[in-house]
């Protein structure tokens, strides 16, 4: 990559930045790419030879991909912080710059299932964090799911569902609760559907030990209130599909195949934790191969360890030991989060699981934007959004982060 100044074009408009490479835009990847920027904003994309008239200050020559910044739905955390267990803003900006400066421009911070007074003084503590635009919103993975299913979440506190807790959380959010977790089968789910739609939250189906007719009903009640509130989204979302499910048998499909079938229907939004220890390359590859396009959300479910060394690390109260980059907790063994970057997981999905290079990049970007509802402003390359790159090389390994049009140094 090399950066040049630009000769003055008099008939031309002023750019701040342009940058040419081969571009994952939102028609699909064009070879030979240019991308302006002006004021942390995309004033155009599109092939070169297309391009209008410009004058840029400086020129990015850039040898490997241009992809929009990576937008993830599901993260607790990397660089050794833990958003769950973190007491303030600096400790969570730890987190948020470690996925940063790895091309992961817009973040969800993920909480655990912990006590009501737990998540109510997190959510508090993560809405100053949304304010001021360092996360794109709060997800709460919890309390309302299956003890069967809990995986690494902290069976003391799950409890069935409070439409009422809801509501406190998304009022202390101040609009940041963009999506919770909750299992189909968990007593009171319809009314915490209703109350997370009413909220402007996105129900997150998962950590279920329920039957395929339990989360089917789910799916269609969480599809009819987001619509009836024109909430972020049409559709709701399948928390890691497979990850905390009841596992799939010829004679008990179980939840994973009606979310499954619901993302083939263009009826859901299916998170998809492809970092090579959550799932199997050629799951992932069935997942997309089934789900319509645009309806996989490529997600890291990252812990504090992310970007760090093995050793033992926390997540909600709860010892994790990572080993071989594989996190687990201490009592029980059960898979504790990723250790993985967004980018990372793009990688696994192209390389590993052969996936399509745009699909997985738009799994990434675009798709967990409009989850957010969020994409007229993140998510692509298409002009009018914000100014986030990810520039790697042709193996997909970071070599810049620009996010509004600012090198990311963090």
């Amino acid at each position: 990559m090399s950066t040049t100044p630009s000769p003055a074009d008099p008939h031309g408009g002023d750019v701040d930045l342009a940058v040419r490479g081969t571009a994952v835009l939102p028609g699909g990847l064009v070879p030979d790419a240019l991308v302006l920027v002006t004021g942390g904003t995309i004033r155009w994309s599109g092939p070169a030879t297309s391009a209008p008239e410009h004058r840029a200050a400086r020129t990015l020559e850039h040898e490997g991909l241009i992809l929009p910044g990576l937008v993830d739905l599901h993260c607790h955390g990397g660089g050794g912080a833990s958003f769950p267990d973190s007491t303030t803003s600096e400790e969570m900006l730890t987190a948020v710059h470690e996925h940063r400066r790895h091309g992961t421009t817009s973040l969800v911070a993920s909480l655990v299932t912990a006590s009501a007074d737990t998540l109510r003084a997190r959510v508090r503590d993560l809405a100053l964090l949304a304010a001021t635009g360092e996360i794109v919103g709060i997800h709460s993975e919890g309390p309302f799911v299956s003890v069967e299913r809990r995986g690494a979440q902290n069976a003391e506190h799950i409890v069935d569902g409070d439409p009422h807790l809801v509501a406190e959380l998304a009022e202390l959010g101040d609009g940041a609760l963009a999506t919770m977790t909750l299992a189909p089968e968990t007593p009171a789910a319809e009314a915490v559907i209703d109350a997370l739609a009413a909220a402007g939250a996105v129900p997150s189906l998962g950590h279920s030990d329920g039957s395929s007719a339990e989360m089917t009903a789910a799916i269609a009640r969480s599809t009819e209130a987001l619509r009836r509130h024109r909430g972020r989204s049409p559709l709701p979302t399948a928390t890691h599909l497979f990850n905390g499910m009841r596992p799939v048998h010829h004679r008990d499909p179980g939840p994973a195949l009606a979310a499954l079938d619901a993302g083939a229907r263009g009826e859901m939004v299916l998170e998809v934790i492809a970092d090579g220890v959550h799932l199997d390359a050629r799951t992932v590859a069935h997942v997309f191969a089934i789900a319509a396009p645009d309806h996989v959300a490529l997600v890291t479910d990252a812990m504090a360890a992310a970007g760090m060394a093995d050793g033992t690390y926390t997540l909600g109260a709860q010892e994790v030991a990572v080993a071989g980059g594989t996190a687990t907790l201490t009592d029980g063994g059960a898979i504790a989060g990723g250790t993985a970057h967004l980018v990372d997981v793009v990688r696994f999905a192209v390389q590993e699981a052969g996936v399509d290079l745009t699909a997985a990049v738009r799994a990434a970007s675009i798709v967990p934007a409009r989850v957010l509802g969020l994409e007229d402003s993140i998510g692509s390359l298409a002009a009018g959004r914000s100014a986030d790159l990810l520039l790697t090389d042709r193996g997909l390994e970071v070599s810049a982060v620009l996010r509004r049009g600012e090198t990311v140094t963090v």
